[in-house]
């Protein structure tokens, strides 16, 4: 591989793996939240927050941390204006005194938050107006979480990049654009460990934290601490891969106060490629290299396959790190390229398809299957089994199966994502 190539692979785990603290999406709309009030000078006295609705589908039922347990998007404006440190982006929220609380519940409670969707072509657009007695501010983020395309300040123009938030051809621009699993696993041989050590281990150190603590604590469905319960005190490796990241999942959709290194912009898929490859290194003895090569396999296998399905869709990302996870797997006990390649695709050949109704509790349950299901690929292709192309969705070769999710969760699913959220919001079917 030369050198331009891995560092562009490098690259892409560099903007990828980053801290967040909470689900991005409010997350997200804290950090606007403190974008406003830094352009304001001052705390708003009011404030409009304008966001397309699969944001409110995946803020709705989730805890935002560092604010006493409150929960939806008033909070998370209300956290950013109040105590949000806009430096830290996804980890805006880090800082909070725990003496701010109630002040963020009585911004968020007295009227000072209105919330409103959004009519958009993009999936995901927040508007935020914040006013004084004696200015506005208006400020924009499009297509991924911390892409900042617009600033107003009393009617002047700070910042204007809308024009450059979407690629010619009318997708978002996404990490994974021009990827190929020839190349991922050409920079995973070749790469110098100490080029992605500091980045790997990050990721599997603060999302090995927020898991133990998931099976420590009582979050959400606790689906982490039901699995290892179910199994009993020898329970088998397949089981603990599961349960740890489905504890990091438990955790974090219960406004766990512990960050996440994310993939893809969620954290539950920075758990789900990490925490199951790291439960089979220790089960097998696996060296600590091998292990960080596997896990950077996961990524950026993650990040290809949800490249062509866009930030946000009703396909649950969850299924891409799953599946990624068990070909980090099947990399990291020895399989070749074909090996992996077959894990991969028997894998979004079980479970494409789940739906994502919103960030909650059952998210766990929903990594948990994804794991699963990853590892079960990983198991009929090391026992000679495949799914074959004309078998449904699955056709020939890796990359076309990858750009035939790509449609089903872009395209696909789009009405299906309209008819969730109508679901959601007891709204009747058109």
């Amino acid at each position: 591989m030369d050198a331009k190539t891995r560092e562009r692979y490098t690259e892409v785990l560099k903007k990828q793996l980053l801290p967040a603290m909470g689900c991005t999406e409010p997350v997200a709309v804290a950090y606007c939240a403190a974008i406003v009030r830094e352009t304001l000078g001052a705390v708003p006295e009011s404030l409009r927050v304008q966001v397309s609705p699969n944001i409110i589908k995946n803020a709705k039922s989730v805890v935002v941390p560092h604010t006493g347990g409150l929960k939806g998007i008033d909070a998370a404006a209300a956290a950013g204006i109040i105590a949000g440190d806009a430096d830290r982006k996804l980890d805006v929220l880090s800082d909070t005194d725990p003496g701010q609380y109630s002040e963020i519940e009585a911004f968020a409670e007295t009227g000072a938050v209105t919330v409103e969707p959004l009519e958009s072509p993009v999936l995901f657009d927040m508007i935020l107006t914040g006013e004084t007695a004696e200015h506005r501010a208006v400020v924009q983020i499009m297509e991924k979480h911390t892409n900042l395309v617009y600033i107003e300040k009393d009617g002047e123009v700070l910042l204007d990049k809308r024009g450059e938030a979407r690629s010619p051809d009318g997708e978002s621009e996404q990490a994974g654009d021009g990827m190929t699993v020839a190349e991922i696993l050409e920079y995973i041989r070749e790469v110098p460990i100490e080029e992605i050590r500091t980045l790997i281990e990050r990721q599997i150190d603060y999302n090995t934290a927020i898991a133990k603590e998931g099976l420590a604590g009582d979050y959400g469905a606790n689906i982490g601490s039901v699995l290892l319960q179910s199994a009993g005190p020898d329970a088998p490796v397949k089981t603990r891969a599961k349960a740890m990241a489905a504890a990091g999942s438990d955790a974090r959709m219960s406004g766990c106060e512990k960050p996440v290194i994310i993939v893809c912009g969620s954290g539950n898929q920075g758990i789900t490629a990490s925490l199951p490859i790291v439960e089979y290194a220790k089960a097998y003895g696996v060296d600590h290299e091998r292990l960080l090569r596997a896990v950077a396999l996961s990524d950026l296998m993650a990040i290809h396959l949800k490249s062509g399905i866009g930030t946000l869709s009703a396909f649950c990302g969850a299924v891409c790190a799953g599946c990624a996870a068990g070909a980090g797997i099947a990399y990291l006990l020895g399989g070749d390229d074909s090996l992996i390649c077959h894990t991969f695709v028997n894998a979004l050949g079980i479970v494409s398809g789940m739906i994502c109704d919103g960030a909650k509790p059952s998210c766990a349950a929903k990594i948990a299957a994804s794991v699963d299901t990853g590892i079960l690929g990983y198991d009929m292709a090391r026992n000679g089994q495949e799914f074959y192309s004309g078998e449904g969705i699955i056709t020939k070769g890796i990359e076309g199966n990858i750009k035939n999710i790509g449609r089903l969760g872009r395209l696909g699913m789009e009405e299906t994502d309209k008819e969730i959220m109508r679901i959601m919001f007891n709204q009747p079917s058109c």
